[in-house]
């Protein structure tokens, strides 16, 4: 894998980052250049991933090491941020803050400088592309699961970020709902770096990085990383449960 350098602005570089919660260390010694159009990033609960989610989205700095995105530092530089990342969070109810459809599409443009009729505009011309115009001053209480995850990536689409962090994007969604937004991901030109423990869906990436007890456990294609991925939660699979949890 290509290895970081502080000068390589293009996608997302991690070198030697930690971060340390309630005393606990969650991620160290975490060093990734991720460049590439579609990357997966898996492991097991309390593994680290939406740590490095957060870290990666400038929402916690790391307490040793760095995180750049496309050069900037995601953590301190809050409004360049808004223009290279996006991200859209397995719960739609975590990212929405404002009671209709298009107030809530129109903020983050807002957030980037562009004035309100402009904005407003833009929202319009959203909603009508999609034939949902009718959806213009609608409550976001009336959307459902699926229609709410919809309107949260029409949001961060919006701004036209160069790369989307999709946090288990598809958990708890009904099958149809799950094949339309897994059609509309597939079909963007952005880079996505999907965080989940589902190797499944993992496939079809470029490349994918194994997180395991807060370290790189392996890093590299789909058809390498997630048969040793599969091999380990069948071994752990086959322990006593006492005995794992007590060690």
């Amino acid at each position: 894998m290509h290895q970081p350098s502080p000068t390589d602005h293009n996608g997302i570089l991690l070198a030697d980052a930690a971060v340390t919660l309630s005393g606990r260390p969650v991620l160290h010694g975490v060093s990734l250049h991720l460049s590439q159009q579609r990357i997966g990033i898996i492991g097991r609960n309390g593994s680290g991933k939406s740590t490095l989610l957060r870290l990666m989205a400038g929402l916690i700095a790391p307490d040793h090491g760095t995180v750049r995105v496309e050069g900037c530092d995601p953590a301190h530089d809050r409004k360049a941020m808004l223009a290279h990342l996006g991200i859209l969070f397995q719960n739609p109810d975590h990212q929405i803050l404002f009671p209709t459809v298009d107030e809530e599409l129109a903020f983050g443009l807002i957030q980037m400088g562009v004035p309100k009729a402009e904005a407003q505009s833009r929202v319009i011309a959203l909603l009508a592309q999609h034939g949902r115009s009718h959806w213009l001053g609608a409550s976001v209480a009336t959307l459902s699961q699926g229609q709410r995850h919809w309107l949260c990536l029409q949001a961060v689409l919006l701004m036209q970020p160069r790369t989307i962090l999709l946090d288990e994007p598809l958990a708890g969604l009904d099958q149809p709902t799950q094949t339309r937004l897994a059609r509309s991901f597939a079909a963007l030109p952005q880079r996505l770096i999907t965080i989940t423990h589902d190797p499944a869906s993992l496939s079809g990436c470029d490349r994918v990085v194994w997180l395991d007890g807060g370290t790189v456990a392996a890093d590299g294609p789909p058809a390498r990383v997630l048969p040793q991925f599969d091999a380990e939660m069948q071994r752990l699979g086959g322990m006593d449960a006492d005995t794992d949890l007590a060690g």
